[in-house]
Formats: structure tokens, sequence, C-alpha cells
């Protein structure tokens, strides 16, 4: 059993999410059960979770069943998108069967942005991505990318931190946990107070953010 963390790294009206992470419930490639995501965020000390499914969004009555045990974790859904071009992460989004499987990423973000959602470009440059020509191609209008995830070597790093100082995107860290011990690995800092979905978007598309990356078993900054 993990003991939970004194965060002495982070001061102030802040807030702590992990906003990309896969479980057993709807990911076959994930061995996290839900209800285990939930004891290990409130071990490390994060303030919230975003379940992000591969193409899956979870119903707000099966959220219920994790909120009861989630204490004052907030626990938030949205979906991994398997977009023409890539992944990306879509957070808000009310119809998830208007963002099907193989859509445009210029039209992903139009159909979020109606439903009052935002979306984020997952893992950047992984596996050899072209994102900077995808950008180019497609002008997708973004409100994040990634710049850490636990599956982003240093390499990747690098090239989205370079493209990301181009844009006027938030920048984000990320888990994209598909293993327990996974959880939190990388996370980001939400200068806003997050209280609701809502707050979230808003502090995806016009916050202020810190990217921030856990060494051994404590929430801190990267090292």
């Amino acid at each position: 059993m993990t003991a939970p963390c004194t965060l002495g790294y982070v001061t102030g009206m802040t807030t702590r999410f992990d906003l990309h992470m896969h479980t057993i419930r709807h990911s076959p490639d994930s061995a996290i059960d839900p209800m285990a995501l939930v004891r290990r965020a409130r071990a490390l000390g994060l303030d919230g979770v975003v379940i992000t499914e591969h193409d899956w969004l979870w119903t707000e009555e099966e959220l219920d069943e994790l909120r009861a045990a989630a204490g004052d974790l907030l626990v938030f859904t949205g979906i991994e998108v398997s977009a023409l071009e890539g992944h990306f992460l879509a957070h808000g989004v009310t119809d998830p069967f208007s963002v099907p499987r193989g859509i445009p990423v210029s039209d992903l973000c139009r159909v979020v942005h109606d439903q009052g959602g935002a979306v984020v470009a997952a893992h950047p440059f992984r596996w050899g991505q072209p994102f900077d020509e995808i950008v180019a191609e497609s002008s997708p209008d973004l409100d994040a990318m990634e710049l850490m995830t636990g599956n982003m070597d240093e390499r990747c790093r690098t090239l989205a931190n370079e493209f990301w100082k181009k844009t006027g995107w938030r920048g984000l860290g990320s888990s994209d946990a598909h293993q327990e011990p996974a959880l939190g690995v990388c996370y980001t800092v939400f200068e806003d107070t997050i209280r609701d979905l809502s707050d979230l978007i808003d502090a995806l598309r016009s916050g202020s953010t810190t990217p921030r990356e856990r060494r051994g078993n404590r929430l801190g900054p990267p090292g």
C-alpha cells in the first residue's frame, strides 16, 4: 500500500491533474482497475484525473461509482480519439458518436468546440508522427498539446517543446497510464482552481499550465 505524499513542491491555489489514462473497463490494452486508479491517484496526492479510453466515453452513471470512492479527488472523463492523423484527447464531449474513429483532426476540433469542449494533441511526434506537417496542412484549432507523458522519450519531448513554443496552446503533462504504477508519472499543474468539468475546459483553453514529472513516490517538478 502506497503512503500519501507530502506535496512540498507546489504551493498556492494550484490544481494537479493527470489528464490521460486508460482502464480495463473500456480499453483492452490497459491493466488498470478503475477502483485501483482512484486509490492510487489519491495516494499520490493528485487533485483530479481524467479517464480517456480509446474511442469511448464513460457515462455519468459509471463515473458516479468511482466518485463515491474518490473523496475529494475529481474524476472526469474524455476520449482519446483515433483521428485520421493520430491520437487526440477530446475533453468535454457530450456526444461521443460525433467523434468517430478516423475523423480528420480539423473536424474533430470543430465538433468538440461546438459541444463546449477542448482538444489536446496526445503524445505528438511519437512513433514518427509528422505532427508539424499535420498542423501545417490541416490547421487544427487545438487548445493544448502534451509536452511530456510516460511514453514520450527525450527526443519526442524535445520536438514537442520546440514546436509548442511557436503556438499559443497550453502545454501539458500526462501519464497516458495503462499500468497502475504509471499513474501520475507526468501531470499538469493548473494555476486555476478547478471544481468541475467546466473549470477544467476553461483552464485547458485559456489557463496557466505547467507540465511536471514525478520522481520516485513524490509529485514534484521535473528532475
